[in-house]
């Protein structure tokens, strides 16, 4: 790209940025492009974006990255910033790919990017294994929740991090919710909500040891998309540390024998890549920070959801959904 062709798509002057194309077409991220011009993104100034929150608690420096659905680059480019030796941007489609270019070039930032399809079998379509794996606000808008976390955790080192946040319903239960008539959610993407216990318990029989939370009430939420239901729900996201066996309970003789015996267990997840990935030295900084990849002592998400988990509103704009020049985190 020659000096005039950035020049044009990238204006330096305020009021020319402000009469762009780039500046107002559907952002869904707030960025500031240039001090103190920010696009309009699809969230109000406090709600919360907790997997950004999550990620503040994960060291960063050297270390591979992987952002799943990763929209205008947003977690990307925190990524970059803090430090990490390699990110890789993940998306469905291209469709906000002329926008991720215009913030690597105002943020001065570089990270890979690739387009992938429906996101089944990422273990087939990306290369390499991550410390930090971010997918958030991607199982409720896939048909099959199970088989997109079976692509993902082949691609999680040893001891690697995976932040994973979605949409649940507030239920001791073990099942999940279909959102039949758009019940839940109006967004025509929008499938399953996963109770509480019924995540957590994948996420132990998949060797991922919940390590922290936390937790946004949708009825705390005010958006323009309607998120409250007669069924209580809310967005939860989770630090989980990849360990070396399932985590089942003295009394769950099922777990084992399944993800000992089970074809669909041992078919649908590389569990022969998984057992040959290097070992990462990620650290967490949370609460938490004792488990390794070893560990047999997670937390239990609904014990924490139901204690200290819980965030109504942003306490700073970089709990948000905003991205501002002077971020780091």
């Amino acid at each position: 790209m020659n000096t005039n062709d950035v020049v044009n798509r990238y204006p330096k002057n305020t009021d020319d940025l402000k009469h762009s194309e780039l500046f107002n077409q559907w952002w869904y991220y707030s960025v500031e492009l240039l001090p103190g011009l920010i696009t309009k993104g699809q969230y109000e100034e406090k709600f919360p974006m907790i997997p950004r929150i999550n990620l503040r608690n994960c060291l960063l420096k050297d270390m591979e990255c992987l952002d799943l659905g990763t929209m205008e680059g947003l977690i990307p480019t925190l990524m970059t910033r803090a430090g990490a030796k390699r990110v890789l941007a993940v998306d469905a489609v291209d469709h906000c790919i002329e926008k991720i270019k215009a913030i690597k070039h105002y943020y001065n930032v570089d990270y890979d990017y690739k387009s992938v399809g429906l996101m089944y079998e990422l273990n087939k379509k990306i290369e390499g294994s991550f410390d930090l794996i971010n997918c958030s606000g991607l199982l409720y808008h896939v048909i099959s929740p199970f088989m997109v976390l079976a692509g993902i955790r082949p691609l999680l080192k040893k001891n690697g991090l995976l932040i994973l946040s979605t949409n649940v319903i507030y239920e001791n239960e073990f099942r999940m919710e279909f959102n039949n008539c758009g019940r839940l959610q109006e967004e025509i993407n929008t499938f399953w909500y996963i109770s509480i216990p019924l995540l957590d318990y994948l996420l132990r029989f998949l060797k991922l040891a919940p390590i922290d939370c936390l937790y946004l009430k949708h009825e705390n939420i005010k958006s323009q998309v309607r998120y409250a239901t007669n069924k209580q729900s809310g967005y939860l996201s989770v630090i989980c540390r990849a360990v070396d066996e399932p985590l089942f309970t003295d009394d769950d003789s099922w777990m084992k024998k399944a993800s000992d015996e089970s074809w669909e267990y041992q078919g649908l997840v590389d569990w022969k890549r998984v057992k040959e990935n290097p070992v990462s030295q990620i650290k967490f900084i949370g609460d938490n920070k004792q488990y390794t990849y070893n560990c047999t002592s997670p937390i239990n998400l609904w014990e924490s959801v139901n204690t200290n988990a819980s965030v109504k509103e942003v306490l700073k704009m970089n709990d948000s959904h905003a991205l501002l020049l002077a971020d780091i985190s």
